[in-house]
């Protein structure tokens, strides 16, 4: 009985994990590319959080604290992490266009939500995820 249990609350976090990939290709297909002010990384979690969102939010930030400081003291990028339970998270994510967890990289109408990512590599395979946000973040510093 609890092994049924335990298979069927995974495929229920599979189902929304994929639900929130789909959303997200969406909401990228529909920005159109316009540069403009600082790049941000924005993490989006809840109140409830397990090892693997933490970890998304810990190599995030810190790679990006040890790899970008110089654009930090520029102000041309920053990182704030939000609980979109709160009403500051829910209003910055109203702001941003999300309505779940992202690990959000925005510059003008240019985002990008790399959380799925996150999701796949951060515990077990930070040096990757580390890659995919230097992907994205450094075409935008241009």
């Amino acid at each position: 009985m609890k092994s049924i249990i335990l298979f069927a609350f995974a495929i229920i976090l599979l189902m929304g994990i994929s639900c929130n990939g789909q959303q997200a290709q969406k909401q990228e297909a529909k920005v159109t590319s316009a540069k403009g002010g600082p790049v941000e990384v924005i993490y989006f979690h809840t109140t409830s959080r397990c090892v693997t969102c933490t970890a998304v939010e810990n190599v995030a930030r810190n790679y990006i604290l040890e790899q970008y400081a110089a654009q930090i003291r520029e102000n041309k990028l920053s990182f704030i992490s939000y609980n979109i339970e709160q009403p500051e998270g829910k209003a910055v994510a109203l702001r941003i266009g999300i309505t779940s967890q992202s690990l959000m990289i925005v510059r003008g109408q240019d985002k990008h939500n790399i959380i799925n990512e996150g999701f796949m590599y951060a515990v077990n395979r930070p040096e990757r995820f580390r890659e995919i946000i230097k992907t994205k973040i450094d075409p935008l510093l241009k």
